[in-house]
């Protein structure tokens, strides 16, 4: 499943193409993807201009001139193309291998200047909602989300806020998206390495009796943000379905310090320590049992 980095990718090579243009029809292809299409779904968006495209979470959000805005989720596979003069361009270094397929375009976008944007998802775990602008931050989709692990809310007295009393683990607690939006498995692995926390720690040890942040928590925030901003740099990790677009490897995740290297030596400076692998909620979790405490 992409992350916030590659969802915030595709995010930033598509807005070039999209916003300011205006929609001359789309083409639906099939019923439904992970959910049916919107009602109405070509009629309301004919002749739409695009006023933006941005990320919340693990969601991209088309704003429209009609006041409305189309919520997408990549699901597992979902990618874009755009497509001038019959060249493609995929925004984003980080696609499915099997994109290219035409059987899996589902959805394709019209422009006025001749440009097509087409969405291609083989497993169709994605999906595609439209809503008013001004009603979003209700919907159920974004009504329970915190706050974003890039943007000014994110700081060590909001999570110590958060984390105050809280029982579970470290892992736990930053993968609860009402907690911060967007963060996932890789990404909270590699920060909590960084910070040199367990993941296995109580969460509640980002706060002090007064509920102010402690040292853990200034370590961190700066470590969440910094691994995010290096993996955007770096387009994002391939991970199993995930491809450069030459078909090449990708570039985040050949800096990897714990995720996915069980038993492999770890990569900070002076640690004799190996990576170690733990389950929580399902989901595996690598650290290093020597130097994160």
């Amino acid at each position: 499943m992409p992350e916030l980095p590659e969802v915030e990718t595709v995010c930033r090579g598509l807005a070039p193409a999209v916003v300011g243009g205006r929609i001359e029809r789309i083409e639906i292809r099939r019923a439904n993807l992970r959910f049916p299409f919107p009602e109405q779904f070509e009629a309301r968006m004919q002749a739409q201009t695009v006023h933006s495209l941005s990320r919340r979470a693990k969601y991209l959000i088309m704003g429209l001139s009609g006041g409305e805005d189309l919520v997408m989720h990549l699901g597992m596979t979902g990618r874009f193309t755009i497509v001038r003069d019959g060249v493609p361009d995929t925004p984003g270094d980080y696609v499915y291998a099997t994109g290219a397929d035409p059987k899996h375009d589902h959805v394709v976008l019209h422009l006025s200047d001749g440009a097509q944007i087409v969405y291609n998802d083989p497993r169709r775990f994605g999906f595609m909602v439209m809503m008013a602008h001004e009603a979003r931050d209700a919907h159920a989709l974004f009504r329970n989300l915190g706050t974003e692990p890039l943007g000014n809310g994110w700081s060590a007295d909001y999570i110590a806020t958060r984390a105050r009393g809280k029982t579970v683990n470290l892992k736990t607690l930053l993968m609860d998206q009402r907690i911060v939006a967007g963060l996932g498995n890789i990404y909270v692995s590699e920060a909590l390495h960084r910070a040199g926390l367990s993941p296995n720690r109580r969460a509640a040890s980002l706060a002090d009796r007064k509920g102010r942040p402690t040292e853990r928590a200034h370590r961190l925030v700066p470590a969440v943000r910094e691994v995010l901003h290096q993996a955007i740099a770096a387009g994002g990790s391939t991970l199993r379905d995930y491809r450069h677009a030459d078909g090449s490897s990708g570039a985040f995740q050949e800096a990897f310090a714990v995720y996915d290297r069980l038993d492999e030596p770890c990569r900070r400076t002076g640690c004799a320590g190996t990576v170690r692998r733990v389950v929580h909620s399902g989901r595996a979790t690598y650290y290093c049992g020597a130097c994160q405490r």
